[in-house]
């Protein structure tokens, strides 16, 4: 087989292609998810020398699941991506009962920790974004949503009195209320302004629509010219709709601030492969580290099951779920001096005390019982965590802005 083939233009079935397309838009999917499946349709079609996929089946399926994998050596989430266009065509499409695509595993994605920042390290980064890009960065830290969710944002859907933010169709079409930091209303009100200073010269030259989602359009056909339904974070030019056709203006690209968050993470020298979406896993871990409740963190990212939320739990055990290593006991001071055993005798250490009042080994207690060295062992574990326990509940820094020069 050859290797994968670039998703171009096909003429092998153009009406095919037509009534994926009417069929995607018919269940309201996303245009990502129009051009991610037409594409993966487009190319299981070339790959087997334009066949009609009524041509086609297992074996045809499974074999182009397996040369993704194989000799194009694609992530599992892009493997599944696959199937799942493919399943939409066969299902949704043709038609065509598949219980044979349903006996195909999907491919397992790794089950890998988040990546987090510390504290300073995303006031680094932020420190390092400017302009508009600043705004979106602390508002992906400082309320937990994703990317696309913070860019898509509209008017109506910042509360300033109630300091909340609706989030609208967010991942699995689901509506949810998070967070409206206060160190950031300002600077969001300053943004609205000049938003509605732009909507007002869009609307001089005969223009300021913007994309209404679902039927909303058909409904209303003047909404997509009023100001609840603009953007918050209008793109610089308006553009034609690759849809409708119609020019409008859209909201600012995801490739743009992903690419100014990564200058922004080079710049402020963090050693972390950090990204948008970096923010989101930042804020639920300080959330939980702060002490919230995890079904409240569950809520504000938006998390279906609590299952998916319980990932931030390992995050915050670090070193081996606190355990201290043998290696730091040999590291101190005490440690290093001669070893005088742990039994009673001529060779019985001095008793030391920790801030717990914890006696060493070679003290005995009122009852006249020796401490064990595996008693020493919990002594340890529970001084380290008395400066911890000191620190109080951790709060979220307020950002101030804009950023100092």
């Amino acid at each position: 087989m050859s290797s994968i083939p670039s998703a171009v233009d096909s003429g092998a079935a153009p009406r095919l292609l037509e009534q994926v397309r009417g069929r995607i838009r018919f269940l309201h999917y996303s245009l990502r998810t129009e051009q991610a499946y037409l594409d993966w349709i487009k190319r299981f079609i070339r790959h087997f020398g334009k066949r009609h996929p009524r041509e086609m089946g297992a074996v045809e399926v499974e074999a182009f699941l397996t040369h993704l994998a194989v000799v194009g050596n694609v992530a599992a989430s892009t493997q599944n991506q696959a199937k799942a266009a493919l399943l939409f065509l066969y299902r949704e499409v043709l038609e065509v009962e598949l219980p044979w695509l349903d006996g195909i595993e999907s491919a397992k994605r790794p089950a890998r920790l988040p990546v987090v920042l510390t504290v300073p390290e995303v006031a680094a980064l932020l420190d390092r974004l400017d302009g508009v890009h600043a705004l979106i960065g602390r508002l992906l830290y400082g309320t937990g949503m994703r990317l696309m969710e913070c860019l898509r944002l509209r008017v109506k859907d910042i509360d300033f009195a109630r300091r909340e933010i609706l989030v609208r169709d967010g991942k699995g079409l689901k509506d949810r209320v998070t967070v409206l930091p206060d160190s950031l209303a300002p600077a969001l009100l300053e943004q609205l302004q000049r938003a509605r200073a732009l909507h007002s010269r869009d609307l001089a030259a005969g223009h300021g629509e913007v994309y209404l989602p679902f039927a909303l359009e058909r409904k209303y056909p003047a909404a997509g010219r009023e100001w609840i339904w603009q953007y918050v974070f209008p793109a610089g030019q308006v553009a034609v709709d690759p849809r409708s056709g119609t020019v409008r203006r859209h909201h600012v690209h995801d490739q743009a601030v992903q690419r100014a968050i990564r200058a922004a993470v080079l710049a402020a020298g963090i050693d972390k492969p950090a990204s948008p979406h970096t923010l989101r896993h930042s804020f639920a871990t300080h959330l939980l580290e702060g002490g919230y409740d995890i079904r409240t963190v569950q809520e504000l990212l938006g998390h279906a099951d609590v299952k998916t939320t319980m990932i931030y739990t390992h995050v915050l055990n670090r070193g081996g779920r606190g355990v201290i290593s043998p290696a730091d006991r040999i590291a101190t001071p005490v440690a290093r001096e001669p070893y005088r055993g742990l039994s009673g005798g001529a060779g019985r250490g001095t008793p030391r005390t920790c801030g717990g009042g914890i006696d060493a080994p070679g003290r005995r207690q009122a009852g006249g019982r020796q401490i064990q060295p595996s008693e020493l062992i919990i002594a340890i574990s529970f001084c380290s965590t008395l400066p911890a326990l000191s620190l109080g509940i951790w709060q979220v820094p307020a950002f101030s802005w804009p950023p100092p020069p």
